[in-house]
This record gives structure tokens, C-alpha cells and sequence, in this order.
């Protein structure tokens, strides 16, 4: 019979302004810096206006260097153009996951059609740390439609589970990782009840986006909030006392140092400084949006 794990700790994701982009962070969050090798989860939930000018809305240009960001799309859509050549539109249902390796200038911004999808922007934004063998690849970049993502569905039909990353149940996730990381995103329907395995080695957590869901049939955990496990079961359980949005994180630790600063992450403080310096000389690229 397979064992639920144990709740470690429940994170809120605190609102704040991220340079005029309101955010909710989960992750880091008091008593928890990272859960390896994730380091960073924001959610946004934004609604665009008919005035806003779409060329300076979302995030603008940035560099990055040493991880992977990784934004799911649940509403709306993002316009990704990067350093790279790379230009892209990922809506509802997709995923946009690049690997900065070296380092990459990117922006993210709502697409020209995004009031013909709904006028609401709402993703998770995913940092997943990249081991110190890889950080200095070459950048990729994986744009992943909602169409070309496996599915699965429960028996009884109340739980889908979109497999972006990783393997549940003999189905595997396209999006290639340097380590082994599941990544799922659950739409799950009112009376549902569900047992997701993990790896026993890997550190997970359940982000709430919307909705209400009760983990091992005994702690409730509401939207905007995170649940965290103990690595001492073989996956969770939950049922859902309303329609629930759901991300799902689980991935075998890197067990390295780190050192981050802004949007650099690697594994020295003298690595952080040769990242400014190639960034300011030039070495990520340019990136122009047009």
C-alpha cells in the first residue's frame, strides 16, 4: 500500500510588488530559503487593460545566467523574445521553460491578442536550478503548447494532470531537464480524490491556485498557498471540496552550494561577479523588441 508523506510546512505567498508587476511568493518564504533545486515560485493574476500599452506591459528585457526560469501559463498568454533569436507566443495551457546556461537577455510580455484571449494574464513563474556540471551550456529555450502536452485523466474524470517535465504513470513530460524534475499542472473537479506518487528521493510541494483541497484526507490547504512534504512517503493524497488549480514540483536535490544575486544563480559569489561582468561587457547578447 503506498504511504502518504508527511507535511512539512505550508507557505502563503505574500503579495508584493516585483517593479510595478504585483507577484505572490511562496517560494522563499520564512523558514524555507529554497527546496532544492527549486528556488523561486511567483504566481500573477493580472488583468489588461484596453489602455495598456502592450509593448512595455509584463516584464521587460533581463539577463539570466545558471537556472532555468520557467513560467506555466493558466490564463491569457506570454510573448517570449530572447537574446537568442527566439520569439514566441505560449497561451493557456502551455509552458514556456528556457535553460539560461551561460546566459540570455529574455522578456515576457502579454501577446498582441491577449484581449481576444480573456484580457487576464495569469502564470507561475518557476525557478529550478541547474547542477554546477551545466550552468555554463549553451541557452536553451522549449516553448511547450497546450496541445502537444500529455495528459492524463483519473478514473472516475474529476482530475486531469497536464505532464510538462518528468513521468507520472508511464507517460513522460517532453521538456528535457539536467536533473530529474517533475513538473504537473492539475485541474481537479469538486469531490475528487487522488494519489499522486513521487520519488522517494526527490523534495516536492503542492502549489494551490485556486480552489480548496484537503491533503492526506486531514489538512486543508486553500488557493495562494503552498504545502511543502517531509521525504518520508511514496507521494499525497488529497481530495478537493471545490474545483482546485494545482502545480506540482518534485526533483532530486542537487546537494550543491549556492550563490544568487538578482537573476544569477551559481554556486560562488565569484562566479555571481564574473556573471555581472560578462553581462555589463556584452556577453549575454542583445535583445531589441520591435
Amino acid at each position: 500500500m503506498s504511504t502518504n508523506r508527511t507535511i512539512q510546512q505550508i507557505t502563503y505567498a505574500q503579495q508584493f510588488d516585483m517593479g510595478g508587476f504585483p507577484v505572490r511568493q511562496s517560494l522563499p518564504a520564512q523558514g524555507l530559503e529554497n527546496l532544492d533545486p527549486f528556488l523561486l515560485l511567483h504566481h500573477a493574476n493580472i488583468k489588461i487593460t484596453e489602455h495598456t500599452d502592450l509593448s512595455r506591459a509584463g516584464v521587460g528585457a533581463h539577463p539570466h545566467r545558471g537556472f532555468s526560469p520557467v513560467t506555466f501559463i493558466f490564463e491569457g498568454g506570454v510573448h517570449h523574445r530572447d537574446s537568442r533569436g527566439n520569439d514566441n507566443i505560449v497561451y493557456a495551457g502551455g509552458t514556456q521553460w528556457m535553460n539560461a546556461g551561460m546566459g540570455i537577455i529574455h522578456s515576457e510580455r502579454p501577446p498582441h491578442d491577449i484581449h481576444a484571449h480573456g484580457s487576464k494574464q495569469e502564470i507561475i513563474q518557476l525557478w529550478v536550478n541547474t547542477p554546477a556540471a551545466f550552468k555554463m551550456k549553451q541557452p536553451e529555450y522549449f516553448p511547450l503548447n497546450r496541445e502537444n502536452t500529455p495528459q492524463i485523466s483519473s478514473e472516475d474524470g474529476l482530475t486531469g494532470i497536464a505532464v510538462i517535465t518528468g513521468e507520472l504513470h508511464g507517460t513522460k513530460g517532453p521538456i528535457p531537464t539536467f536533473s530529474q524534475v517533475n513538473s504537473f499542472s492539475i485541474n481537479t473537479r469538486k469531490s475528487a480524490h487522488y494519489f499522486l506518487p513521487i520519488p522517494v528521493t526527490h523534495n516536492a510541494f503542492v502549489y494551490v491556485l485556486k480552489g480548496k483541497i484537503n491533503l492526506n484526507q486531514t489538512t486543508p490547504v486553500e488557493a495562494y498557498h503552498m504545502a511543502v512534504f517531509n521525504n518520508d512517503g511514496q507521494g499525497f493524497s488529497f481530495t478537493t471540496e471545490e474545483d482546485a488549480v494545482l502545480l506540482v514540483g518534485s526533483g532530486e536535490p542537487l546537494n550543491e552550494p549556492i550563490a544568487s544575486h538578482g537573476p544569477f544563480v551559481m554556486n560562488t559569489q565569484t562566479e555571481i561577479m564574473e556573471a555581472f561582468r560578462d553581462y555589463q561587457m556584452g556577453k549575454m547578447g542583445v535583445l531589441i523588441e520591435e
